[in-house]
């Protein structure tokens, strides 16, 4: 496992969190390139991480061919479950934040 990785925590002021953050820390986790670009495209870039929810990754994947369908359905799932094991999720929704 890499550790010098970019965290949420590498943007403690940025909010909202950008999708392209971390989708760019995601990408230092797989060799090769992600389909992904085209899911913050499909969202408006640039896109807000809290833009990636299930319906609207589940809007993107009907919009692509059949073909690409699956393959892009099992990045973004591994693209969510990163999200959520490195904290991304967490940080994009702050609680007690002071005021």
């Amino acid at each position: 496992m890499q550790t010098n990785l970019p965290t949420p925590a590498s943007f403690p002021s940025a909010l909202p969190i950008m999708l392209r953050d971390a989708l760019n820390a995601f990408r230092a986790t797989r060799p090769g390139q992600t389909g992904l670009d085209r899911f913050e495209a499909f969202l408006g870039a640039p896109a807000p991480l809290l833009g990636f929810t299930p319906l609207t990754g589940e809007a993107w994947l009907r919009s692509l061919d059949d073909a690409e369908r699956e393959a892009s359905r099992a990045e973004l799932a591994a693209f969510r479950a990163f999200l959520r094991d490195h904290g991304w999720l967490d940080a994009a929704r702050p609680v007690n934040v002071p005021d």
